[in-house]
């Protein structure tokens, strides 16, 4: 039934997802880049260096946070690697030994031996595996070797309840409900839908009125897995294997995202804004252990839902440049003290100080690894796909990175909320938030130069569907959570073998031990009172009164009067 949802969505949902969005103005959006800009001028120059790395530094960098760094180290895979390798399904396969190529091919042209050849790490029945990607529809879904453990044995066609679910904030920008599949890899789909005839006879189709879809999921027996749900170690696990998921994703649509990494900056010293958002939350924790954002942000956020979710234009209109510098500097100076007042603040002051807050972030708020691959998903055509990766990148979020993320994009949902109030719609907030994400004075080039109304568009439609599907993306896919399963029961039979022998080994030793003690014998010479030596067996009950006892027997079996004995009178 699954497959069936699948095959008639090849048809309805592969028009494109930069369906024109020309009847929707852009003039939010190149108003916001020039208040940006206009910023920036009056602003100091931060010490923030960003780094891309060196070819072959990038293979080394992607293996190590896929926990496969030692495919190209000597002394060969570990036991972890092994098990890892084993739950990947062929285009994550595929993705891995990409990199481990790309890596031996970058080592040959510096003039180095590579350590390890690609031919050790993967069997030529991998590799013909990995060839057999592009069949037949049927056969790539088949449960062989690779997609047993993924496949969920009944599927029922229905939406799957969730009761976090909510409408679009905006009814205007919503079609009907649609089916969207979380239980097979999104590579797997995406190689599917590419080698698809059906899905390369069909024209591309163009919404003009630039609406989003509601999607639902799939009900599947493993039902909705959110972030929060797992373990920190598991959700370890689900970080790795959604990279390496979104790296097949990437090559199968022929994307190349290289991702940046930055140089740490200077210290901070007790302020706000400007400071790297885990130093700002491990501070803010000092005060709230439990808070997973920073506290500045609750209550500006908290402020303007209880005074500004209804002001006319909010975040749009910008509020005065030189009250919100002193609003930051009197916040950077009382915030911590308790001392800072928020009433009577201008709304739209208060809607400058988030935008302010999200730009000054020494790392964007998307990151400084992952905020090219955020903005080359505007790059795919396909809208499911989109949802695809962008589900991805935010299960590989950091979590500090990703609980700020979801405060603001709920906010932003609010704000929509009250379209009809402060006439503020999903595509004018939408152009509004997104060169605040994507202009990040470290990150170059993340509007290229040449058709940049094509551009920015594309960039306002990401930051559109993160608001928009964000019940659907702060889910964790249903294939993840069975390759996680599928790692840990694999784990689990390596750690039982090592526990058995370990048992073993503690019973032998205990036996043996205890057959030591049994072979101990005390030996008791009293030429005065006994004739012969008198032997005991020692064991772990044996006390003193039992020696006394023996010896007492052993003098009367040898007819001595041991009451006119000095010794046993003492």
């Amino acid at each position: 039934m699954q497959m069936q949802h699948f095959r008639e969505q090849l048809s309805s949902d592969c028009s494109s997802s930069q369906d024109s969005l020309d009847t929707l103005s852009m003039d939010d959006f190149w108003t916001e880049v020039e208040n940006i800009k206009e910023s920036h001028r009056t602003e100091p120059d931060e010490n923030l260096e960003v780094k891309t790395p060196d070819d072959g530094d990038v293979e080394i960098d992607w293996l190590h946070d896929a926990g496969l760094s030692t495919l190209i180290e000597e002394g060969g895979r570990n036991d972890d690697e092994v098990v890892l390798l084993s739950t990947l399904t062929r285009t994550q396969s595929a993705a891995v030994q990409r990199r481990v190529e790309n890596y031996t091919l970058s080592m040959r042209i510096k003039s180095k031996q590579p350590i390890r050849d690609v031919r050790d790490i993967f069997s030529v029945s991998k590799i013909s595996e990995t060839k057999d990607t592009k069949c037949s529809v049927i056969d790539a879904l088949q449960p062989d070797r690779q997609l047993e453990h993924l496949l969920p044995e009944d599927n029922k066609g229905e939406a799957c309840p969730d009761e976090h679910e909510t409408t679009s904030p905006t009814q205007g920008e919503v079609s009907k409900t649609k089916f969207i599949s979380f239980d097979i890899s999104y590579s797997e789909q995406a190689a599917i839908l590419r080698n698809s005839a059906q899905y390369k006879k069909l024209p591309k189709r163009r919404n003009d009125d630039g609406t989003l879809p509601q999607y639902r999921r799939c009900m599947n027996k493993l039902g909705v897995t959110r972030i929060g749900d797992l373990s920190a170690q598991d959700m370890k696990k689900i970080h790795t294997l959604a990279l390496i998921e979104l790296t097949a994703l990437f090559d199968v649509l022929d994307l190349e995202v290289k991702r940046h990494k930055t140089v740490k900056t200077k210290a901070y010293d007790n302020k706000i804004f400007g400071v790297p958002l885990t130093h700002l939350i491990e501070n803010d924790q000092k005060i709230d252990p439990n808070t997973k954002v920073p506290l500045f942000l609750k209550e500006l956020l908290s402020c303007l839902e209880e005074n500004g979710l209804e002001t006319e234009g909010i975040l749009r209109i910008s509020g005065s440049v030189a009250r919100i510098k002193n609003l930051q500097k009197d916040l950077d100076a009382n915030f911590y003290q308790k001392c800072f007042v928020w009433k009577n603040i201008h709304q739209n002051d208060l809607a400058g100080l988030l935008k302010m807050f999200i730009r000054e972030l020494p790392y964007p708020l998307l990151t400084a690894e992952y905020v090219t691959a955020f903005a080359t998903v505007k790059d795919i055509s396909d809208q499911i796909q989109m949802i695809h990766a962008l589900n991805l990148l935010v299960v590989i979020l950091p979590d500090a990175y990703r609980a700020t993320l979801k405060l603001l994009l709920e906010f932003l949902r609010k704000v929509i909320d009250k379209e009809k109030k402060n006439k503020m719609n999903l595509w004018n907030v939408s152009t509004i938030i997104a060169p605040n994400l994507f202009m990040h004075k470290g990150i170059p080039n993340k509007i290229p130069d040449g058709n940049e109304k094509q551009q920015a568009e594309k960039a306002a439609n990401v930051v559109r569907m993160l608001i928009h599907y964000q019940d659907l993306l702060w889910t964790i896919p249903c294939f993840l959570v069975a390759q996680v399963r599928k790692l840990n029961e694999n784990s689990n039979k390596k750690y039982d073998k090592r526990l058995k022998n370990l048992l073993k080994k503690i019973h032998t030793d205990k036996h043996d031990k205890q057959q030591q003690q049994l072979n101990k014998v005390i030996k008791i010479q009293a030429p005065q009172l006994l004739k012969d030596t008198m032997e005991v067996q020692l064991n772990s009950e044996i006390m003193v009164r039992d020696l006394v006892a023996q010896f007492q027997t052993q003098l009367n079996c040898s007819n001595w009067d041991a009451t006119n004995t000095e010794v046993t009178q003492r």
